[in-house]
């Protein structure tokens, strides 16, 4: 299979009958497997692909797929010998069934395929391990911690004294947490850094003195933090991610920052600190916040904005410093007229 993975290889195969039943589509062809996911580029005729963008319609014409999911207004486009399931959220049940094809490649895993408590971890007597817990090489376990049940642990992993993470985690390697609470289906990646201190200092004179950070931080259920991002404890509050949100690579949130529910954080994003995002808020990568900002719920800040201002409920902006979208793309037309413009003759 020309788009099989060699770092992934699927655990089963599926029907096609199964993949209609996940999209809603009735299906009355005879019945036939798909053994992967792959690009449209480099699909073999047993696997599954799919196509809801336009600038992939010369892919999709000339696919050797065995099945696509696509979108009613492509489907016309589908090569004879690729079977169609023609939905409106082809990207959705694609993830779906690569999902129950690949069910290990959603969180990171153990590096060492240990099976238990590596005797190369070090793990603190007063530590509390769950049933099921996985716990690679040269992670260190520290006192008085507390890890659920069917969490994996990855390589020189770092938990702190008396942090808490909850059931069906997963912590990639080289994570650090430490003055935090995690709840029950955390995902987090390799290198992410929570509960260190704030950046805080009282400018003087003679030098700036620094503000002791004595609060932690909270990571409630089904949340996912990507590689390499840094979640700092609050000062005096405690820094608070709500249930649900997905953040991206790279994302830097400073102290006593709360999240609500159901985020959406791209990559690059820096959330300072005291500000207050509602639920289901969506940031575009490379977006700063300024600190002590409260963004409404369900507003979206386009990427490469810097928002200055407080943003109301629902509300798009964009630009910088950050506005509405329509009043940013109308001013942003108007400038581009004025510089095409022809000087005028005297």
């Amino acid at each position: 299979m020309s788009g099989q993975s060699p770092f992934f290889t699927a655990d089963r195969s599926i029907a096609a009958s199964e993949i209609a039943s996940i999209a809603g589509i009735a299906f009355r062809s005879k019945d036939f497997s798909i053994s992967a996911g792959a690009a449209l580029e480099t699909a073999s005729t047993e696997d599954l692909s799919y196509m809801d963008n336009h600038k992939y319609l010369d892919a999709l014409k000339a696919t050797n797929a065995g099945a696509c999911l696509v979108s009613p207004r492509f489907s016309a486009f589908v090569p004879e010998n690729t079977f169609s399931f023609v939905t409106r959220e082809p990207y959705l049940i694609y993830s779906k069934v690569l999902a129950l094809l690949y069910p290990g490649a959603a969180s990171p895993r153990s590096v060492f395929e240990t099976a238990g408590i590596s005797p190369k971890a070090t793990v603190h007597g007063s530590a509390v391990i769950g049933s099921g817990v996985t716990i690679d090489p040269g992670a260190v376990v520290g006192p008085r911690s507390n890890i659920g049940d069917y969490t994996c642990i990855g390589s020189n992993v770092v938990i702190g004294p008396d942090v808490t993470i909850g059931r069906n985690c997963s912590i990639g390697a080289g994570a650090i947490l430490a003055h935090a609470t995690i709840g029950d289906n955390v995902i987090i990646h390799p290198g992410v850094s929570i509960g260190q201190d704030g950046f805080g200092f009282v400018p003087g004179s003679r030098g700036h003195i620094k503000i002791p950070q004595v609060g932690g931080v909270i990571i409630q259920d089904n949340i996912e933090i990507g590689a390499n991002t840094t979640i700092d404890r609050g000062s005096t509050r405690n820094t608070f991610i709500g249930e649900g949100t997905k953040i991206d690579n790279l994302v830097q949130i400073a102290h006593n920052v709360v999240v609500g529910r159901h985020c959406l954080i791209a990559a690059q994003v820096g959330i300072a600190g005291s500000a207050t995002l509602g639920d289901f808020v969506a940031i575009g990568g490379q977006t700063g916040i300024a600190p002590h900002l409260t963004i409404g719920d369900s507003a979206r800040i386009a990427g490469a904005s810097g928002v200055t201002r407080d943003i109301p409920r629902g509300e798009r902006w964009a630009g910088f410093p950050a506005r509405p979208s329509r009043k940013f793309f109308r001013q942003y037309k108007i400038l581009e007229m004025l510089a095409v413009r022809k000087p005028r003759e005297d």
